[in-house]
């Protein structure tokens, strides 16, 4: 039996209260309609767990990106421009990694995610991604890459290996989350927000708004969609995009799925297709801050990949991942994800690529930015503020 018949044989023995959707609050596109009943709150659910919340550490200048080290401890980066080591037992060292890209810190911009290569064990090798300050006072989201040596005390051998196209004078929608996969990567980036760049989503000659696929060293793949399309930038793997903060491949798949800020309204979970467009700035199921309809107006058009996912209004979502572990009873393939407004975290129940449950979490500790899965199976959780913390997560006993 499916989750989903589960859910239903559920809710037909123990009444209607368990079919009510997630409360939400209103709507700020009340006349827009899901494309089918779950799309969008999908019935609360109660796990019938409470959470246990410890501090691994604090002290951290809005953290952004978390990666578990192979023999214990964490990398952590400071959107400052910080790279930090947490050690096993919680400590935090005080000196940084050196060697870290300059970035441009301001707004939204600084030094964003952090990932190990899939044989960092061996190679030391690990992918930032962050926003590079260019000339003129642009900037553009970028990653790079280096080795960090054996006492992590320094990278080395420091370079990009991607960098937005073009540069753009602005502090905001930078992306950026990273995914190792089959030994390549992807990067995910943002349109910068403003109403002269967001149309650049849609363009195959930019990487604004895009979810990106290149090697170690920065080359595209031969099998990326757009490789032999004239005037396109082969590293784009898909388009249509706002600005992409969380990705994470499912567990036992090769489903690469991401979490997008949508605006007033229209926070999106997709399912990643390779050169499928998801229809930013035409279609959303938000709406300008203004209140002012998105490009068409409509929520979505056939040409348009659907979000498995949207909420309305917001929850603007940081990163997130799908949990694989025996921690928490039945939650195994379930996505936990992060808010940044309420706060928390959610808990979306999957059965097969649709979402048929969503259970609230944590709101009272505020802005969440980053999620990870520790080896002990618990939970991490960053917290984005200028004294902002590592939280570890577990199930009351």
């Amino acid at each position: 039996m499916t989750r989903l018949s589960l859910i239903a044989l559920s809710m037909a023995l123990t009444g209607p209260a368990l079919a009510q959707p997630v409360e939400q609050g209103p709507k700020n596109v009340p006349e827009f309609e899901p494309a089918w009943p779950t799309q969008t709150r999908a019935p609360a659910q109660d796990s019938g767990v409470t959470l246990d919340v410890q501090t691994v550490a604090d002290g951290l200048s809005h953290p952004w990106g978390i990666e578990v080290l192979p023999d214990g401890g964490y990398l952590v980066t400071e959107r400052p421009g910080r790279l930090r080591v947490i050690e096993p037992d919680g400590t935090l060292r005080d000196a940084p990694v050196d060697g870290v890209p300059e970035v441009m810190s301001q707004g939204q911009g600084g030094l964003l995610d952090v990932k190990l290569a899939e044989d960092f064990a061996e190679s030391g090798l690990i992918f930032l991604s962050y926003a590079k300050p260019m000339d003129g006072g642009e900037s553009a989201t970028a990653m790079a890459r280096g080795i960090l040596n054996d006492d992590r005390t320094a990278l080395t051998d420091v370079r990009d290996i991607f960098v937005q196209e073009p540069a753009y004078a602005n502090d905001k929608h930078f992306g950026s989350r990273i995914v190792t996969h089959d030994g390549n990567l992807f990067i995910t980036t943002g349109e910068r927000s403003d109403l002269a760049t967001r149309e650049r989503a849609q363009d195959y000659d930019k990487t604004y708004g895009k979810v990106v696929r290149v090697t170690p060293t920065g080359s595209a793949l031969p099998d990326n969609p757009f490789v032999t399309v004239e005037d396109a930038i082969d590293t784009i793997w898909t388009l249509g995009h706002r600005n992409v903060q969380g990705a994470d491949m499912r567990p036992g798949t090769d489903e690469l799925w991401t979490l997008e800020h949508g605006p007033k309204g229209g926070d999106e979970l997709n399912l990643i297709q390779k050169g499928a467009n998801y229809g930013w700035p035409v279609v959303s199921y938000g709406q300008r801050y203004s209140g002012e309809p998105i490009g068409s107006g409509e929520p979505r058009l056939p040409q348009f990949r659907e979000p498995q996912y949207y909420w309305d209004p917001v929850i603007a979502p940081g990163g997130f991942q799908f949990y694989e572990g025996d921690l928490f009873e039945g939650w195994n393939g379930d996505v936990i994800a992060s808010s940044l407004r309420p706060g928390g975290i959610r808990r979306l129940v999957l059965d097969g690529d649709r979402i048929v449950g969503e259970e609230k979490f944590l709101e009272d500790r505020g802005r969440i930015r980053d999620v990870e899965i520790d080896s002990d199976d618990s939970i991490l959780l960053l917290t984005d503020y200028d004294d902002g913390a590592v939280l570890r997560v577990t199930p009351q006993r």
